[in-house]
């Protein structure tokens, strides 16, 4: 429940925004401030699956013979969470014969967690790019072409480091500055690009980790503000072939959705200083649209786009670190 995790209300509210928008996260901190801890609740704050979607989660699974036994069908997100160890196979699918589902296919429809994602090798990292765009996954062999569906939500947690200790102000961390270059850029520009939350994890303070702070809210409270936002987005979509705010294309999101008058004003500047990119502000325009919804706001206005460019960028904007407080 995420009523254990002790703290990390930034981190909490990115994980709320990524559930009700479906958008891509990346948790980055040393180790043992909870960034596992927070992508395992990550399923336990979507909602439950659709009969169209249950039935493409359960089809997938049993191909994969890995259907829980007494379970004809699946209702709940999927979690997916291989080792950094994973062949390119295992995660995007293959194998000799019949192709089978990889990782990406056992998470459609939910959760697709990779832990110390710098350790993945560059070669399976880069084959997820596919399926991140498109939704699905396409596998050739000699003996015919298989097509999986592997439309997921992909949440990665890395360390600043291999010791995990570099963002402490350097204090402790013996890692040589061209080493820590090197393992940061592992992951790479484009895969990185198309994730649109980007979270620093702190670790955890003491008064938090005692009990001394207040309590953070449990999984069933931000689910149901996820549900809420959920069905907002859905209703303003009824007429097009998407669901959450992560799925609308670019062009459709600027002429059909406007924002508040002035609203850009700060992304205009980001954009006029080389911080953002013109597909960077497509993906800030779909995570204003999500966190306007669960605000409950009909349209993004400066505190929405304030937001989700401080997600996208890291530069701190002023934004309250609590939901409530930004709510």
């Amino acid at each position: 429940d995420l009523a254990d995790v002790a703290g990390q209300h930034g981190a909490r509210r990115a994980l709320e925004i990524a559930a009700a928008g479906g958008h891509h996260l990346l948790l980055s901190g040393p180790p043992g401030a909870g960034k596992t801890m927070l992508a395992e609740r990550l399923p336990g704050i979507l909602p439950p699956l659709t009969r169209k979607e249950s039935l493409e989660v359960t089809a997938v699974h049993s191909v994969a013979g890995i259907l829980p036994p007494g379970e004809p069908l699946v209702r709940r997100a999927p979690y997916c969470a291989p080792h950094h160890s994973a062949t390119m196979q295992s995660l995007v699918g293959g194998g000799n014969g019949i192709p089978r589902p990889g990782a990406v296919s056992l998470a459609h429809k939910g959760v697709l967690f990779l832990d110390e994602v710098p350790e993945f090798s560059t070669k399976s990292l880069d084959a997820l790019r596919q399926p991140l765009e498109s939704g699905h996954v396409v596998i050739a062999r000699a003996a015919g072409v298989v097509r999986l569906p592997a439309r997921f939500l992909l949440a990665l947690a890395a360390n600043p480091c291999p010791c995990g200790r570099h963002t402490l102000h350097g204090a402790g961390c013996e890692c040589p500055p061209a080493l820590v270059r090197r393992y940061q850029g592992r992951l790479s520009g484009p895969l990185l690009d198309r994730v649109d939350l980007r979270v620093e994890v702190e670790p955890v303070t003491r008064s938090d980790l005692l009990g001394q702070g207040s309590r953070g809210e449990t999984s069933a409270t931000v689910a149901d503000r996820v549900h809420e936002a959920r069905a907002r987005a859905a209703a303003r979509l009824a007429d097009t072939p998407w669901t959450v705010n992560s799925e609308i294309p670019g062009h459709q999101l600027r002429t059909r959705h406007p924002v508040a008058p002035g609203a850009l004003a700060a992304a205009e500047r980001d954009i006029e200083r080389g911080l953002l990119t013109a597909r960077g502000l497509d993906r800030v325009l779909r995570v204003a649209w999500t966190a306007a919804d669960l605000a409950g706001r009909d349209r993004p206005d400066s505190r929405d786009i304030a937001l989700a460019l401080e997600l996208r960028t890291g530069i701190a904007r002023g934004v309250p670190t609590t939901t409530g407080e930004h709510r």
